[in-house]
């Protein structure tokens, strides 16, 4: 456990490293020694050094670039509520940005009501206003619940189901309005597993068995189009994805479809700077591909 304490450690440190100034590596550096020694002898339900969670938040948020203060909270955003470690203690050591960042994500997780439904609507309320207060106390509350989800399957059974709902219910559509789309699928695909695991290994197990040949398909795709539009608009950007296992459970199993039936399992995505862009990008795919009638729309407009 300690080597997999320090491997995590050493590769938040580099990536610190590489991203921040030497004072911010030093501010991150206190930040962890601290939690490390709060946190000294603590456990998670898997039995492993309760360090390793901060430290695998501190990474999520580091992967997605966020600042310096962001990562201190992350180390940190659960001393306050875990141990002796006090508010002014974080405030005196690390200013009163990451104190308070620190705060918000301790204060959306103390949530003690009497009905689900009224613990749900609590929540929200607390997220929405914490918000509007920073909004970087949503992102490590996200990062938090990613990581918390990965690992969810050390909880009782019940437990894993309510959270996984509340995530599904929560905290994916607020990545989905805050444009975190990898913190959106991951969270919907983590709770489908939870709460309908036979469907999820289906559906998972689908998209394995022809996961390279997908993979092949989409680049050549993408690379199709990109050298038609290139000339045409020479600053598009193309991305390409493979629909998420949440994505396509709505659509077998809400919708009453097979998987054969899903016509968006691929998607191509072309980003351009200007509408007049927009539609010669579009000219050019309808006469690369003919549109299936009923199913085109206009989303420019």
């Amino acid at each position: 456990m300690a080597d997999e304490v320090k491997t995590l450690y050493e590769k938040l440190h580099n990536s610190v490293a590489a991203a921040y100034s030497p004072e911010e590596v030093k501010k991150v550096e206190r930040a962890y020694n601290l939690a490390e020694k709060a946190h000294n002898g603590q456990k998670r339900l898997s039995g492993e050094p309760y360090i390793i969670h901060p430290i695998s938040v501190a990474q999520i948020l580091i992967d997605m670039g966020m600042d310096c203060d962001s990562i201190c909270a992350a180390l940190l955003h659960d001393v306050v509520e875990d141990t002796k470690v006090t508010y002014d203690e974080v405030k005196e050591q690390f200013g009163e940005s990451v104190a308070n960042l620190v705060d918000g994500v301790t204060k959306l997780g103390l949530v003690s009501l009497s009905t689900k439904e009224e613990r749900q609507a609590e929540n929200l309320r607390k997220m929405l206003i914490a918000m509007n207060r920073d909004i970087r106390v949503i992102i490590i509350k996200l990062a938090d619940r990613v990581h918390n989800m990965r690992t969810l399957e050390f909880m009782r059974e019940q437990k894993r189901r309510d959270k996984a709902l509340e995530t599904l219910e929560i905290y994916a559509p607020i990545a989905h309005r805050l444009g975190i789309r990898g913190f959106k699928e991951e969270l919907e695909d983590l709770a489908i597993r939870y709460l309908d695991p036979v469907a999820y290994n289906e559906i998972k197990k689908s998209l394995e068995l022809a996961g390279k040949s997908r993979n092949k398909y989409l680049q050549e795709i993408k690379d199709k189009i990109y050298q038609r539009v290139i000339k045409t608009v020479p600053d598009a950007h193309i991305e390409g994805r493979i629909k998420s296992v949440h994505g396509i459970y709505r659509k077998m199993y809400m919708q009453n479809k097979s998987l054969d039936e899903i016509y968006d399992i691929y998607a191509v995505r072309l980003i351009v700077d200007t509408v007049y862009d927009c539609y010669n990008c579009l000219g050019i795919i309808h006469d690369m591909y003919t549109p299936i009638p009923g199913r085109f729309k206009d989303y420019i407009s």
